[in-house]
């Protein structure tokens, strides 16, 4: 798939297609306007059709030959568990876990180009709550998070109670967490430790010395089946960093297939991506949690999205 990247440096900062027209020589503002409306345009791997979205030093902008897929909407999320307590819910790729404080006064209308989960499943627990005459708790609250272009399981608190406890699982690393990925090459069964900085130099997160600010890293990894030139490897979070699985395997030199942020160490020349992969190749596959009123011991598991596997199916 040909790809064209740029990365925005400082005076390149700006509204998306403002941006790209400053790194894309000739490019005029219908042409800009032409590549969003077919959805060409991301930003960091992700489709991007909102033209007011502003990116900031070291996103990576694509413009891509064919389309990404739809925006996900209401009809692509599913509710795995739900009652008074919290949510439990198959997130789609490409979908904001949770919007930013700073664009929560957006209108409607611009909201609805990129729906958040949050979001939808506002929309989805009033209608099934009304179905069930149940009384509808407070707002959605996040007790983890997934990245936005990662599918799979991701649960919230639906008050305040909830989230307290749900919280605290998280934070002593209790509950199970595995996540599939596909890699470039292959890994034998391993443990990788290392410690998160918030910037190893280049405005991302990365590893670094140990340190009172640095986070401890932890991921078990396991082989689960070769394919040609490439692996599918299953991955178990002890820890939970942000963007830990994507950074410790970058640094391994096994970059997730997809993977446009995180191709490498820092200082190294990004690895290239041969795989053809039209979204990163990682999916939360099985959370296991403490029910936080009950204490019974809950277990969701969820294979690859369809497009996915015919993915997999090109690289065999």
């Amino acid at each position: 798939m040909g790809t064209e990247s740029y990365q925005v440096g400082e005076d390149t900062q700006d509204a998306v297609l403002g941006a790209l027209r400053k790194l894309r020589d000739g490019l005029t503002w219908s042409g800009a306007r032409k590549l969003m409306a077919a959805r060409r345009i991301g930003i960091n791997g992700v489709l991007c059709v909102d033209e007011g979205r502003r990116v900031v030093i070291g996103d990576l902008i694509e413009v891509r030959e064919q389309p990404f897929p739809p925006v996900p909407r209401d009809p692509d999320v599913q509710i795995l568990y739900l009652d008074q307590d919290m949510v439990v819910v198959n997130k789609p790729a490409g979908m904001l876990s949770m919007r930013h404080p700073g664009d929560r006064s957006w209108r409607q209308r611009r909201k609805m180009k990129q729906p958040s989960l949050e979001e939808v499943l506002g929309r989805l627990i009033q209608h099934r709550d009304r179905q069930r005459r149940l009384h509808a708790p407070g707002e959605l609250q996040a007790v983890h998070r997934i990245d936005r272009d990662t599918s799979g399981i991701l649960a919230f608190a639906r008050n305040e109670r909830a989230a307290e406890q749900l919280i605290e699982q998280f934070a002593s690393h209790r509950p199970l967490r595995r996540y599939f990925c596909v890699i470039p090459g292959s890994m034998s069964a391993q443990t990788l430790r290392s410690w998160q900085v918030r910037d190893r130099g280049d405005g991302l997160r990365g590893s670094g010395p140990r340190s009172r600010q640095a986070r401890e890293m932890v991921t078990h990894i396991n082989p689960v089946r070769e394919l040609r030139g490439y692996s599918e490897i299953e991955c178990r979070l002890e820890t939970g960093r942000t963007n830990q699985i994507r950074i410790q395997l970058a640094e391994a030199g096994h970059p997730i297939c997809g993977d446009v942020r995180y191709r490498g160490p820092f200082g190294a020349e990004p690895a290239a991506d041969s795989s053809r992969a039209h979204r990163m190749a990682l999916h939360a596959a099985e959370l296991g949690l403490e029910h936080p009123t009950t204490g019974e011991q809950l277990t969701w598991r969820l294979r690859w999205p369809p497009d996915m596997l015919r993915w997999m199916d090109t690289l065999r």
